[in-house]
């Protein structure tokens, strides 16, 4: 008898059939459960050490020591006021009251920088300053344009408040007008101690005068006069130095023409074409030089050149 056969729509056993799905197909179907406490601090970690990571990527690179050469090298040395990192420095000898002082000075600095700096080695206020090399120190000019050289000389001329003050005080001023008061009731050239020179009468020498008239300073020096004690001198105006030179046959004495505190003059009697002329040197009139028989044409001209108004050729 034949074996019965498995009914219809049934499958025998041992015959092939459909694959279950794979595990890996299902859970990715199944949605996913939320982290439990320790599993989401573990993530946050790993998080925080990636981020730490790219920061440290960035971070700028760590300062050089004090003692690096680099580091230092950026950094002025301190030596003068001014002179900042790179700047060309030049030597200078500043000399102001008989005191030599020695700087380190930028080149490229201007002549109203200088002023600054030596109102504060001095305490000399800047517009009460006279900066002296080979002339008159322009403030809008370096010192490069100038020509400064290492070792240079720089003179400075000028009275600091507290000298002034001294010097200008109410007794002092007293004192002054009732003299000058007196010496307005006789001329100058009466007086005892002019006449002894004027007695000796006009030099031979003497340069000519032109009576009435103006003219600037000659080119060379003006000669042939005297001076209070009889003796010849000379004077010679050297603008490019602001010094004016007075010669005799002794000596010659050069006086920065910042120290001059005035000039006064008065025409001789009996030769208008002269003057007798002092140059003032100290606070007092006993501090007067005297030259005598200045022709008057150039009487303005040497006022205004010691005074400061400059004449030039």
């Amino acid at each position: 008898m034949a074996a019965a056969g498995a009914p219809d729509g049934m499958e025998e056993p041992g015959m092939d059939t459909e694959a279950p799905e794979a595990p890996e197909a299902v859970a990715a179907e199944t949605p996913a459960r939320p982290l439990n406490c320790v599993e989401a601090e573990a993530a946050a970690g790993a998080a925080a050490e990636d981020s730490c990571a790219a920061r440290g990527s960035l971070q700028p690179a760590p300062a050089q020591p004090p003692g690096d050469p680099a580091a230092q090298a950026s950094v002025s040395n301190g030596e003068d006021a001014g002179g900042g990192a790179g700047q060309e420095l030049v030597d200078l000898k500043i000399i102001w009251n008989k005191t030599k002082h020695d700087v380190k000075f930028p080149l490229d600095s201007t002549g109203s920088e200088l002023k600054q700096k030596i109102h504060s080695i001095t305490g000399l206020p800047p517009a009460m300053q006279k900066v002296m090399y080979k002339g008159l120190v322009p403030e809008d000019k370096t010192l490069r344009e100038m020509k400064v050289t290492s070792g240079a000389k720089i003179m400075v001329v000028g009275s600091t408040i507290n000298d002034v003050l001294a010097v200008n005080t109410p007794k002092d001023a007293a004192q002054q007008d009732a003299k000058a008061e007196e010496n307005k009731k006789e001329p100058l050239c009466r007086q005892k101690q002019h006449r002894k020179v004027l007695d000796k009468g006009k030099p031979e020498d003497v340069m000519p005068s032109v009576k009435g008239a103006q003219e600037r300073l000659p080119t060379v020096p003006l000669s042939g006069m005297y001076n209070k004690s009889g003796g010849k001198v000379r004077l010679t105006f050297k603008l490019e130095q602001d010094q004016l030179w007075i010669g005799t046959k002794e000596r010659t004495e050069k006086l920065p023409m910042g120290s001059i505190k005035n000039v006064v003059s008065e025409p001789i009697e009996g030769h208008e074409d002269y003057h007798m002329m002092a140059f003032q040197l100290g606070p007092t009139e006993a501090s007067y030089y005297w030259v005598y028989w200045v022709p008057t044409q150039y009487v303005d001209a040497i006022k205004d050149t010691v005074l400061g108004k400059w004449q030039y050729f």
